[in-house]
């Protein structure tokens, strides 16, 4: 098999490379090591940047989601029982946030593949890329029990913060920043109607707790919990009763409880190798960089590697700029460093740390009513939660 460039992994920065590849001309072939349906159940984020809703667009994907997505122009911050509007809108000039789940971009990216007649390879074992320094770059698999090599001019690993892509580097030639946070997040999917119209990040002295929303009608939500809890022990009736502790009253009282489609623990880390590349083995997303949850960037940030990338490919082949392929780790990390800070401080300043005595809760409160109390520092909240934009690779 050949192509120019080969995909490892078809979640939605795979898929959304692939369909931007293709409507560009340019061949790829998508390798996934589980089914279809394993990759769409995975339940993750669902507020996107303005800059990954123009990216979808782009690709030709954003039919549904201008359709069926909702257009969220601030969010809520809840202090200890005090609401602060962050409007998102009057801030930036414009600008909006998307909330449309990671579930439908990946069905409507999978859809869009499957109408172009793009190969993706699902159930592929034993994914190994080789030749990343090298003139002859190609990537090995087995499908069916039989063993195939796909000759490409470049790979990109866009298979997660647990793919073969990183791996396959050698450890000396990456530097690991990383730090890992002592609680995580219990969230659950629910079929109820969101408690409020915008996202409420809410800070408490229990703990911190996230009301989020896929639709009008599906909600998620989410408590700060010690990394050595388990879902077991919360029953659904536990988590709405200390959800409803940690929400301003009137909206506790709004609050409409149901039964749990789905429950989990997500640990909460920051991470982020550098270089984003060797040779011509590129890394997009979670396979580079892993931001806690907190500030909505883990998507958006694969999407603006991807844009990086496509770009870069683009005027490679195009206008053959061999020059520019050595500058995707330089300019991704210039905005994935950024929006790390910006999800550290979120996390820092929302979330119950059991170490910090009086003095660190004292600064955490006056960088918060620094922060709010100020235009100036609304606006830093706010253009960094809508995203920042987007490089041009020139």
């Amino acid at each position: 098999m050949k192509t120019q460039v080969a995909i490892i992994g078809a979640g939605p920065s795979g898929l959304l490379l692939g369909q931007l590849l293709h409507n560009a001309g340019i061949d790829n072939v998508i390798i996934e090591r589980q089914s279809p349906d394993y990759v769409l159940g995975r339940i993750r984020a669902g507020v996107l940047e303005q800059g990954m809703v123009e990216l979808l667009r782009q690709a030709g994907v954003g039919q549904r989601m201008d359709r069926e997505g909702l257009v969220h122009g601030g969010f809520e911050l809840a202090l200890d029982g005090r609401q602060v509007h962050i409007d998102l809108n009057t801030l930036t000039g414009g600008k909006t946030v998307m909330v449309y789940g990671q579930t439908e971009v990946t069905r409507d990216l999978m859809a869009a593949r499957r109408e172009a007649g793009a190969q993706t390879i699902y159930q592929a074992g034993d994914v190994v890329p080789h030749g990343m320094k090298s003139a002859e770059t190609f990537v090995t698999f087995e499908k069916d029990g039989q063993a195939w090599r796909l000759d490409c001019d470049y790979i990109a690993g866009c298979d997660g913060f647990h793919g073969v892509a990183r791996q396959s580097i050698p450890a000396d030639c990456l530097k690991v920043f990383e730090r890992v946070y002592p609680f995580g997040w219990l969230g659950i999917l629910a079929d109820t109607p969101p408690v409020h119209e915008e996202l409420v990040y809410a800070r408490h002295e229990r703990g911190f707790a996230l009301c989020s929303m896929r639709s009008a009608t599906r909600t998620r939500y989410y408590l700060q919990v010690p990394t050595s809890d388990h879902v077991d022990n919360w029953s659904d009736q536990r988590f709405w009763d200390e959800l409803k502790l940690r929400l301003p009253q009137d909206l506790a009282n709004k609050l409409i409880t149901g039964p749990s489609i789905e429950k989990s623990i997500a640990p909460l880390r920051s991470f982020v190798v550098e270089p984003m590349q060797y040779g011509r083995l590129f890394l997009v997303g979670d396979a580079a960089h892993i931001v806690p949850p907190t500030g909505a960037k883990g998507l958006n940030l694969a999407a603006s590697d991807v844009s990086t990338l496509f770009n870069i490919l683009l005027k490679v082949y195009r206008e053959d700029r061999l020059d520019l392929l050595e500058k995707y780790s330089e300019i991704c990390l210039r905005r994935v460093w950024k929006a790390e800070r910006f999800s550290w401080w979120m996390t820092s300043m929302l979330h119950r740390f059991d170490d910090q005595d009086a003095f660190d809760q004292r600064i955490v409160e006056s960088e918060l009513e620094y922060f709010i109390g100020s235009e100036a520092g609304r606006k830093t909240i706010a253009e960094n939660y809508v995203g920042l934009p987007y490089e041009t690779i020139e």
